[in-house]
């Protein structure tokens, strides 16, 4: 993929930095990526396709097809919301616009989560009692004291 990032450097005619710049990543980031050190995560690739939205995902990704895609001029349907010449070949897929709409629902798209209830069981152990103290001189010799029972 550093291959591929690199590519599109030289079309745009830029620099490590100028290109991080527009990336909107760092200049050690876009280093490690050509060093090989670090592979780019998905947030990088969001944010190249973001800055060149012509430059195709696959060819990106995976190196399949041509560098660019030919996105096409006249769109299915209009702003207004009444159906063009080409209606028959819109999809029905939600646009860009559509995923940062709010909808007013409390709906939540995830469950939530279970709770967890954690026990915690308290045995209780008798108090170690003293079996015998041994003390050591400097001269070798021990003393050992046993409590009376």
């Amino acid at each position: 993929m550093k291959d591929r990032i690199y590519q599109i450097m030289q079309k745009e005619g830029l620099t490590n930095a100028d290109f991080a710049e527009k990336v909107g990543i760092s200049t050690s980031s876009l280093s490690h990526i050509f060093s090989g050190r670090n592979n780019p995560s998905l947030d990088v690739v969001m944010r190249i396709h973001k800055a060149y939205p012509c430059i195709n995902l696959n060819w990106l990704l995976y190196g399949e097809g041509e560098m660019e895609e030919n996105q096409p001029a006249i769109s299915a349907v209009s702003v207004v919301g009444q159906k063009s010449e080409n209606a028959e070949f819109a999809d029905n897929r939600p646009t860009e616009s559509d995923f940062g709409r709010e909808t007013g629902s409390d709906n939540h798209v995830f469950p939530p989560k279970s709770t967890e209830i954690e026990r915690i069981k308290y045995i209780e152990k008798p108090q170690p009692k003293i079996t015998e103290i041994r003390i050591f001189f400097d001269n070798g010799t021990f003393e050992v004291f046993k409590p009376e029972k």
